[in-house]
């Protein structure tokens, strides 16, 4: 009897380490239960999470959304108070006003200023006329003079009469040469004027950039998370007001390095989704992340110590759900999934 009972434990746990072995094999799809068909439940559906902040100071005024309502791109979110703001955009234009009448009296003085240039070239002519009246009637006393005909008196008051003359030509070429130089001044100076009209117009371009900033408009359709922004909130620019979630979503499965020999890109795979009674959607692997998602933690792991385990790694693998299902349009990120690959025969 004894003899029996111990053959009948020795038997016991035989089968049962057996079938913790048998177990482990299955579980870690060990031979004899390999298979081509890889499966993993460290899955995620992701997606765009845009989260809406303002690029200004100021009191929100208005919230027109509530929380997970649908939105279009370009739909409003919020507004802020916006009179100093447009109060710039006038100051602004005044401004620009202000350089474009300096720019335009710029160009009447260049207009005077060839006036002036065409009186000097007459004055200059007037004056070259004179002097050569002046002296030809000099060099006729001079010739009567030295004849004994004119007087000493005439001979002297021709002669300053010429130099007269001659220093009004003089007086004349300098003049025009004082015009050309003020065109040439009022030139040179319209660059400055010309620079700051283009600087006026540009603040004024950004005071308006900064008004059209006091409406938050959503950048693309979507779903509005929770809207954490409250009517009368004084806000700074970068503050987290709500997110905006597009329908776009993706499944990042984390396989163990040991799968990846039997994936590849373009593979089909099955998703089966917790949050929808476990229904099953159809997508295909699109790419493989480029290192294990140990080297994109804050903290990564260090392995060069005294007792080591080896641990096999995970790596994202990003999978494109199939169009056309209609169960697909339920699928928000942070949703675990199953995924299985499929192969074909």
């Amino acid at each position: 009897m004894k003899t029996y009972i111990r053959h009948t434990a020795t038997t016991l746990a035989v089968l049962l380490g057996l079938a913790g072995l048998i177990a482990v094999l299955y579980a870690w799809h060990l031979p004899p239960f390999s298979s081509e068909v890889q499966t993993t439940d460290n899955a995620y559906v992701r997606g765009y999470v845009t989260l809406i902040s303002p690029q200004l100071s100021g009191y929100v005024t208005d919230v027109a959304v509530k929380d997970y309502e649908t939105v279009k791109a370009g739909a409003v979110l919020a507004r802020l108070d916006d009179r100093i703001y447009r109060q710039k955009v006038e100051q602004a234009n005044a401004t620009l006003a202000s350089q474009k009448a300096a720019l335009a009296n710029s160009e009447q003085q260049e207009n005077a200023a060839n006036a002036r240039i065409g009186a000097s070239n007459a004055a200059l002519d007037s004056a070259r006329y004179a002097r050569r009246r002046a002296e030809e009637n000099w060099n006729r006393i001079e010739e009567l003079s030295n004849k004994g005909i004119a007087t000493q008196s005439d001979r002297e008051q021709s002669r300053t009469t010429f130099d007269q003359a001659q220093a009004a030509v003089s007086q004349a070429e300098a003049n025009l040469e004082v015009s050309k130089q003020d065109l040439q001044t009022i030139i040179v100076g319209r660059d400055s004027l010309r620079a700051a009209v283009a600087g006026a117009e540009a603040s004024v371009e950004l005071a308006k950039i900064d008004l059209s900033n006091t409406v938050i408009t959503a950048p693309r359709d979507g779903a509005v998370g929770e809207v954490g922004v409250k009517l009368g909130q004084y806000v700074t620019a970068g503050t987290q007001l709500m997110a905006v979630v597009p329908h776009d979503t993706w499944v990042i499965a984390n396989f163990k390095e040991t799968q990846l020999a039997y994936i590849e890109p373009g593979q089909k795979v099955e998703v089966s989704v917790d949050a929808l009674k476990h229904a099953t959607l159809t997508g295909r692997v699109e790419r493989f992340s480029p290192a294990a998602g140990s080297e994109f933690s804050v903290i990564k792991p260090d392995n060069a110590t005294g007792n080591f385990t080896k641990i096999a790694q995970r790596v994202p693998v990003r999978i494109a759900i199939d169009e056309g299902q209609d169960l697909a349009k339920h699928l928000a990120p942070g949703l675990s999934v199953v995924v299985r690959t499929v192969v074909d025969r």
